[in-house]
C-alpha cells in the first residue's frame, strides 16, 4: 500500500473509518500531471458520461461521480493544486520507493476501488476487493455493497489475467482466474461472470502448458505438471484425432480449440518435450485406442533408440510398426530401415525389392541409384533418420546421423549378437517364425554394414512366409486419416508418414507434424553426392569420369515440383513499393497458382495497410479472416500513434502444397522479405535486411464458397 498524503488532500469527509487507496488524484481522474484546468474539466465530464455499465448499483455510481468531482475540484484550483503537487514531490523525495495514496471514507470504498480498476490497476483492485469481502469487514449478505464488490472482483480479475497473459505470465494469469472463480463460487453470484472467467481459464490452458514445458529441464515439478495438463487436454479433445473437437468455433464458445489451431499448438509443444517424454505421452494415449499416438510412439521409440544407442528400443518400434494397419500407406521402406539398423541387411533388401514395395518410383530409384544396393539402403536410411525421425525432440540432435558410429557401438553389437543367438536357437529347435529371422552380422571394418549370412541354408519358403506375414498384419480398425490416400509415395523415395491429424477448422484437413514428411529431391541429392564423396576417397578418378561422361549416368526419376508451373511474380519497380490487394478466390479446387496469387494479395495488402494506404478492413476483407485483419489494423494503429510507417516488400519465392480438403488447405511458402520503418520526418528508425524464410499458411473456405487466409506460422 502506498503512503497516504495528509488528510487535507484526501477524499474523505469526517468519518472514523478510512480506506487507503494506492492512487493519486491525477491517476484517479485520468489526466496528465501537466494538464491544464480546462483539460481537467473536460476529462471530468467525459468520465461522468462514460460510467461503467456492467451492472453496478446506483449508489456506487453516484459515489464514483462524487469522487471524480472532488479530484477535479482540487486539480482545477491553482492554489490547492500547487500545494498538492508540492506534497507529492516531498513524498517522492523522502520515500522514493513508495507510491502516493488517498484516504477514503469506508462508505466510498466501492467507488474508490472502481476508479482504481478503471485506472488500469486491476491487480490492486482485485486484491483490495477480495480483502473487503472477507470478515470482519465483509458486507451484509444480499446487500448492494456485496453485489458491487463481487462484480468488481470478477471484472478486475479478468482484466488482471489479461494483463498477465499479454506479458506471457501464463501461470500467474491462471492463478488469478482460479482465485476469482473460487470467490464467486463462494458468494454464489454472477453466473455469467463465472462462465467468462472459466472460459478464459480454458483458453489459457495451452499457453500454460507451453509455459511449463518450455522451462529448464531441471524444473521437474513444473514439467510434470505441464505433461499432466497436456495429456488431460488431449484426452478431453478426444485424442490427437480430435474426435470430440468437431465443434464449430464461435464467439459463444471461444475456448474450443479447432483442429488447425491444435496442430500449430502441438507443433510448438513437441519441440519442448524430450524423446522419453514423448514416448511416455504417446504410450499413454495409445492405450485409449489412438492410432495417431501409436504411430508417433513408434517414431519416438526409433528416435530414442538411435540417439541413445539402444537397439532394443528400435526392435520395440519395429514390433509395434508391424502390428499397425495403415490403409493406403506402404510400410515396407520404414521396416527396411529398421531391419538395416538391427543388422539384418538381407531382410532390409527384401523390403525394398521390386516384389515388396508398391511404389514404382521407389523401385526405379533403387534400381538406378549409383552404387550397390547396400549403399542405397544406407543412404536412404541416413536421410530418413535425419529428416523424418530425429527432428522434433528437445534432447535429440537431428544432425547427428552417423550409421558408422551406430554399428560400431558395443551395445548395438552386443544386442545384434544376442538376437543372432536367440534366433539361432529358434531356428535349430523350432520352426522359425517369419518375422523373427536372424539378423545378419555387421562387418565393422568397413564404413558401411556388410551382410554376412548367419546360416547357409535359409529356406526360400521362410522368406516367402515372412513377406506374406508382413503384407497381411493382424486385423485392426481402419487408419483414421480421410486424406491418407494422397500420402502415398510421391515420385521419389520420400518418407511420407501419417501424422497427428490436423484441421484448421472443423473440416477434415491434415498437415504432417512428424518431420518434413516429403524429402524427395533432397534424398537423391544427398545420396548422390555422399556416394560420390565416398567413392572419391577410394578412387579419385571416379568424379572426373562421371563429369566427363554425363551421358553414362543413370537417370533419376523426376521430382514433382509444385512450383514448376507457377509463374514468377514480377519484382516491384522500387525496393519498398507495395502492390494493391484485390484478388479473391472462389474455386472449388483452387490451383497452386491461384493460392499463390491469394497469398501474394495478403502480403501486398498487409504491406499497403502498414504503409498507411487504407484500412485493413477494406483492403483485406476478401483475403483474410477477421482475426488476422484486426491484428494488422492494431499494428497499424500502434505505428500511427507513434508516428511511424512501415514500408515492406514481400514476395513468394516458392510454394509447396502440404494438405488439401474441401474446406481447408495448408501451404508452405518461402518468402523474400525486407522492410523499413520511418518516422514522421522520413528518417529510417528500423529496418530488416533482405532475407528469406519459410512460413506455413492455412486457408479456409467460407460459406459462400470463397477461400480466405485464416492462420499462419
Amino acid at each position: 500500500m502506498g503512503k497516504t498524503l495528509d488528510t487535507v488532500y484526501s477524499l474523505q469527509p469526517m468519518a472514523c473509518l478510512v480506506v487507503d487507496l494506492p492512487i493519486d488524484h491525477f491517476r484517479l481522474l485520468g489526466v496528465s500531471p501537466t494538464a491544464e484546468a480546462e483539460v481537467v474539466l473536460r476529462t471530468l465530464q467525459r468520465r461522468l458520461d462514460r460510467a461503467p455499465d456492467q451492472g453496478f448499483t446506483h449508489e456506487a455510481l453516484s459515489q464514483r461521480a462524487e469522487l471524480l468531482r472532488l479530484s477535479a475540484d482540487l486539480l482545477s484550483d491553482s492554489s490547492r493544486r500547487e500545494d498538492y503537487e508540492a506534497a507529492l514531490l516531498e513524498l517522492g523525495r523522502d520515500h522514493p520507493d513508495e507510491k502516493a495514496g488517498l484516504e477514503l471514507a469506508s462508505n466510498r470504498e466501492v467507488a474508490g476501488l472502481m476508479l482504481l480498476w478503471e485506472a488500469h490497476a486491476p491487480h490492486e483492485a482485485f486484491q483490495m476487493t477480495c480483502h473487503a469481502l472477507q470478515p470482519p469487514q465483509a458486507p451484509a449478505l444480499g446487500s448492494g455493497r456485496e453485489s458491487d464488490l463481487a462484480l468488481l472482483a470478477a471484472l478486475a480479475c479478468l482484466d488482471a489475467a489479461h494483463q498477465d497473459k499479454n506479458q506471457r505470465r501464463y501461470e500467474a494469469a491462471a492463478m488469478q482466474l482460479q482465485e476469482g472463480l473460487q470467490l464467486l463460487h463462494r458468494l454464489g453470484k454472477f453466473p455469467n461472470q463465472r462462465q467468462a472467467l472459466d472460459s478464459e481459464l480454458s483458453q489459457l490452458r495451452p499457453y500454460r502448458i507451453l509455459d511449463l514445458l518450455s522451462r529448464d529441464l531441471a524444473e521437474q515439478s513444473a514439467r510434470r505438471e505441464g505433461l499432466s495438463m497436456l495429456e488431460a487436454f488431449i484426452r478431453e479433445r478426444g485424442g490427437l484425432e480430435g474426435a470430440s473437437a468437431d465443434v464449430e468455433v464461435s464467439s459463444e464458445r471461444p475456448e474450443v480449440m479447432d483442429q488447425g489451431a491444435f496442430e500449430l499448438f502441438f507443433q510448438q509443444i513437441r519441440r519442448f518435450l524430450t524423446v522419453q517424454e514423448q514416448v511416455d505421452l504417446f504410450g499413454n494415449l495409445e492405450k485409449s485406442g489412438s492410432l495417431d499416438a501409436s504411430f508417433l510412439g513408434v517414431m519416438a521409440l526409433i528416435a530414442a533408440g538411435f540417439s541413445q544407442r539402444k537397439p532394443e528400443r528400435v526392435q520395440e518400434a519395429r514390433t509395434k510398426l508391424k502390428t499397425l494397419v495403415l490403409e493406403g500407406f506402404d510400410k515396407k521402406p520404414l521396416q527396411g530401415c529398421l531391419d538395416l539398423l538391427l543388422g539384418n541387411v538381407d531382410r532390409a533388401k527384401r523390403r525394398f525389392s521390386n516384389s515388396a514395395s508398391s511404389d514404382p518410383e521407389l523401385k526405379a530409384w533403387m534400381e538406378n541409384h549409383p552404387g550397390d544396393v547396400l549403399a542405397s539402403l544406407c543412404e536412404y536410411c541416413r536421410t530418413w533418420l535425419g529428416r523424418d525421425v530425429l527432428p522434433g525432440y528437445r534432447d535429440v540432435d537431428a544432425d547427428a546421423v552417423d550409421l558408422d558410429t551406430w554399428f560400431a557401438d558395443r551395445d548395438v553389437q552386443a544386442y545384434v549378437e544376442s538376437l543372432e543367438r536367440q534366433q539361432a536357437r529358434q531356428t535349430h529347435f523350432t520352426s522359425p517364425q517369419a518375422d523373427d529371422l536372424p539378423p545378419l552380422a555387421i562387418d565393422l571394418g568397413d564404413a558401411l554394414p556388410t551382410a554376412m549370412p548367419f546360416t547357409a541354408g535359409l529356406d526360400e519358403k521362410i522368406k516367402e512366409q515372412e513377406d506374406e506375414n508382413d503384407s497381411n498384419p493382424p486385423a485392426s480398425r481402419p487408419f483414421p486419416w480421410s486424406g491418407l490416400s494422397r500420402l502415398k509415395w510421391p515420385t521419389l523415395p520420400s518418407v511420407t508418414f501419417p501424422s497427428v491429424s490436423v484441421r484448421e477448422m472443423p473440416n477434415r484437413g491434415r498437415v504432417l507434424l512428424v518431420g518434413s514428411g516429403v524429402f524427395a529431391a533432397l534424398v537423391v541429392v544427398v545420396a548422390l553426392w555422399s556416394l560420390i564423396g565416398l567413392r572419391e576417397e577410394e578412387n579419385p578418378n571416379l568424379v572426373d569420369a562421371q563429369v566427363s561422361a554425363p551421358g553414362k549416368e543413370k537417370p533419376l526419376p523426376k521430382t514433382k515440383d509444385l512450383t514448376a508451373d507457377t509463374p514468377k511474380l514480377e519484382e516491384p519497380e522500387s525496393p519498398l513499393t507495395v502492390r494493391s490487394a484485390s484478388f479473391s478466390l472462389k474455386s472449388d479446387q483452387p490451383t497452386v497458382e491461384e493460392l499463390q496469387r491469394l497469398l501474394q494479395g495478403w502480403l501486398d495488402g498487409k504491406a499497403a495497410v502498414l504503409n498507411g494506404e487504407g484500412t485493413a478492413q477494406t483492403t483485406l476483407q476478401a483475403i483474410a479472416r477477421p482475426v488476422l485483419i484486426d491484428q494488422v489494423q492494431q499494428q497499424r494503429d500502434a505505428d500511427q500513434a507513434a508516428g511511424l510507417k512501415q514500408s515492406i516488400e514481400a514476395s513468394i519465392r516458392s510454394v509447396q502444397l502440404i494438405s488439401e480438403t474441401p474446406q481447408r488447405i495448408a501451404l508452405r511458402a518461402e518468402l523474400d522479405y525486407r522492410d523499413q520503418t520511418t518516422n514522421r520526418e522520413g528518417r529510417v528508425v528500423d529496418q530488416t535486411k533482405p532475407s528469406a524464410f519459410p512460413l506455413t499458411y492455412i486457408f479456409g473456405r467460407d460459406d459462400d464458397g470463397g477461400w480466405r487466409l485464416q492462420a499462419y506460422q
